[in-house]
């Protein structure tokens, strides 16, 4: 079987140890043969292939040619001309302060700018030297242009949105830069921009108008991520190696490895759905006994976990967000960043559905890696507290300890009960904190659960038991237990051979806190 990378993003060192690369080519000659444009921006979720993309690119317009034998754009008439080529790479450059970050900016453009084939100048600006540098390149090229690659454009301000001012400053240092292409497009013979978001309001965007975006272009739908068939093409032994030591058949295999890590979708017309890059490479190279989360174990977007607010989680379904507009999906403004952006371009959430009648979008998680990640996130960040602490509290409800998990589950709620807008908080999310706890450990649950005599509230099933849960407001839990047994809630579940819980908790409507609980075992008749 062919290798796989999972240590490196560098397309010339994966070509060269023969490891397994998924031919995303058509896509890049698409891009740098386009009769109508030469400056395109993309915005993924981290971990989805944007450096390997811009490493290929660099590789292409360096005239590398012999790096792609074999692959889709070396069938085409590209005549593999050599060009002087600018990458930044911004995810490596230092944000701990804005004396740091100033530091390690201008190392990093002096740097890449001196890689090109430009002699740095130290008495003019880092700015005036990348205008200096187009200008002079372009023209030692006979005036066919510079090549400009920018990965990860906005990862510096990412990195310091727990801090709007010191975010606003970097924002604006990198717009100076950014600014020097707007009179010089002319010297660009093609620039790519990736990132996680769409910072609409640095300077990029509003000095370059010609700029295309891809991010949801329908050509590009697929372009990073996996499609089913690129995953049969290209992993094959390795998808029959895992199936095989995992005891599975390799239909029921494939089902499980989709629900897992596929269900990104891109482009609001085409449904086509893509597996993370990642996911994939780590659980094919790993070949562990059972699927885990692979993309979160990278770690999760810094922008993401410096913006979230307890506030803001609590009003949001992650399983099913109807009725978003493409105004929900701006991030211009620093200090009014909508959750459902930020989540949307983290890869927390992707597009279920669109409507062309409305334009209104129909969001969702992704797959059940992302569901339990996220799930942990929110669970931490509803209670102030760490995700190792959400991790655990839901380890203690599994484990059945019970006198732990109503002790977190209490300090869940109580840190629930403050905070500036805790008046707008619903009674909802009391449900909504408990359903992020269960999905978080793999919990198959349904809130508001339909039955012949009522409704259960929580109905959570997980290979290792079922769990009935029934909330009170200024009620006394014994109100609970009495409900779930005249409505026979547990009926259902008399045949199970995994035990059966029941479980009630009671909540002050003025202080919003858990103040009592308890739990019975249903006597099934399971074998």
């Amino acid at each position: 079987m062919r290798p796989i990378a999972t240590d490196t993003a560098d397309f010339p060192s994966l070509r060269k140890r023969g490891c397994i690369y998924v031919d995303k080519t058509m896509y890049m000659h698409r891009l740098i043969s386009s009769p109508n444009a030469s400056l395109f921006f993309v915005s993924r979720p981290r971990r989805f292939g944007k450096s390997l993309t811009i490493s290929a690119l660099k590789a292409i317009f360096q005239g590398r040619r012999e790096l792609f034998e074999g692959l889709e754009i070396d069938k085409t008439d590209w005549e593999w001309e050599k060009y002087p080529v600018i990458h930044f790479e911004f995810n490596d450059v230092d944000t701990f302060s804005l004396e740091s970050f100033d530091e390690s900016l201008a190392f990093h453009v002096q740097d890449r700018l001196e890689r090109a084939g430009y002699s740095y100048d130290k008495s003019i600006p880092l700015a005036a030297n990348f205008a200096l540098a187009i200008e002079s390149l372009s023209a030692a090229n006979g005036g066919k242009g510079v090549v400009i690659l920018i990965d990860e454009y906005d990862a510096p301000v990412g990195h310091t949105l727990d801090n709007i001012e010191v975010a606003e400053a970097v924002r604006a240092r990198l717009s100076a830069l950014y600014s020097q292409m707007k009179n010089r497009t002319g010297d660009i013979r093609f620039m790519l921009m990736t990132g996680v978001s769409k910072f609409t309001k640095l300077s990029v965007f509003s000095a370059l108008n010609n700029i295309v975006d891809i991010s949801q272009d329908d050509d590009y739908a697929t372009m990073f991520g996996y499609a089913e068939e690129e995953l049969s093409v290209n992993f094959e032994e390795h998808l029959r190696d895992h199936a095989e030591k995992m005891g599975k058949t390799y239909d029921d295999y494939r089902a499980q490895l989709k629900k897992w890590y596929n269900g990104f979708r891109f482009a609001k017309n085409i449904p086509t759905t893509v597996y993370n890059p990642i996911s994939v490479a780590y659980t094919l190279f790993r070949k562990e006994p059972g699927f885990t989360a692979t993309w979160s174990s990278t770690g999760r977007p810094s922008m993401l976990m410096n913006y979230l607010k307890r506030e803001d989680v609590l009003r949001i379904d992650p399983e099913r967000t109807r009725g978003v507009s493409d105004a929900e999906f701006d991030v211009a403004e620093l200090r009014d960043l909508r959750p459902i952006a930020m989540l949307f371009q983290s890869g927390y959430l992707t597009i279920r559905d669109y409507s062309p009648l409305t334009g209104l979008y129909t969001l969702g998680v992704p797959n059940e890696e992302v569901r339990r990640d996220l799930s942990v996130l929110l669970t931490g960040v509803s209670a102030n507290k760490s995700t190792q602490w959400a991790s655990s509290l839901g380890g203690m409800l599994l484990s059945e300890n019970w006198d732990y998990f109503f002790d977190g589950l209490t300090s869940l709620y109580a840190a629930m009960a403050y905070g500036p807008k805790e008046k707008s908080i619903h009674e909802s999310s009391y449900g909504r904190c408990l359903s992020f706890l269960l999905a978080s450990q793999g919990f198959d649950f349904t809130m508001e659960a339909v039955q012949s005599n009522g409704r259960a509230d929580i109905i959570a099933k997980h290979p290792a038991m079922v769990c009935i849960f029934e909330l009170k407001v200024d009620e006394p839990v014994d109100k609970a237990f009495r409900q779930i047994h005249e409505k026979g809630y547990a009926e259902p579940y008399r045949a199970e051979t995994r035990p059966v819980w029941l479980i009630g908790l009671s909540f002050d409507s003025k202080t919003r806190k858990l103040v009592d609980f308890g739990v019975e075992k249903f006597e099934s008749g399971g074998l």
